[in-house]
């Protein structure tokens, strides 16, 4: 994985800057659960949210990912990672370890990539009713809250702090 960045501050072009965003957000995300010791990255510290864990907030944000840019924005044929209710894209399995779901995460990037390629903020998302700008925004906004939860078990896990 390659070093995490800033966008730009003099950022031109809207679509770049926004996925520079949530590129930045993605890495982040990766280094609060990267070093995590397998059990606590598993551990559901607050009792209120038994399915809220580091690996499963990755989880779900690769879930995210896949919905939202590759199926709804561009129309892949990509299977859904949320077929269930509940939403199943938080739930743990026995492969599931913080090497494993990290490297999914990152291959998802991939689909995402290749998704946004094919598009313009503008155009109107293959889902028919939201412009491609609205929905990486949404997936924007998703990640970084989802990055606020990774802070929180981060350092109720092991105790680390910092962006």
């Amino acid at each position: 994985m390659s070093d995490r960045r800033w966008p730009r501050t003099r950022a031109t072009d809207e679509l770049r800057l926004q996925v520079e965003f949530l590129d930045f957000l993605r890495r982040t995300a990766v280094a609060k659960v990267a070093g995590l010791d397998p059990a606590l990255a598993a551990t559901a510290p607050v009792p209120t949210s038994p399915r809220m864990t580091a690996l499963g907030v990755i989880k779900h944000l690769t879930a995210v990912e896949r919905y939202w840019l590759s199926i709804a924005c561009a129309g892949s044929a990509l299977p859904s990672l949320w077929a269930g209710d509940p939403d199943p894209s938080w739930d743990l399995t026995e492969s599931d370890t913080p090497d494993t779901v990290l490297a999914a995460y990152e291959h998802e990037w991939f689909n995402s990539a290749e998704a946004l390629a094919t598009v313009s903020p503008g155009d109107i998302a293959a889902d028919g009713e939201r412009t491609v700008r609205w929905v990486l925004a949404h997936v924007v906004q998703e990640t970084a809250r989802h990055v606020g939860h990774l802070d929180f078990l981060r350092e109720l896990a092991d105790g680390e702090v910092g962006e």
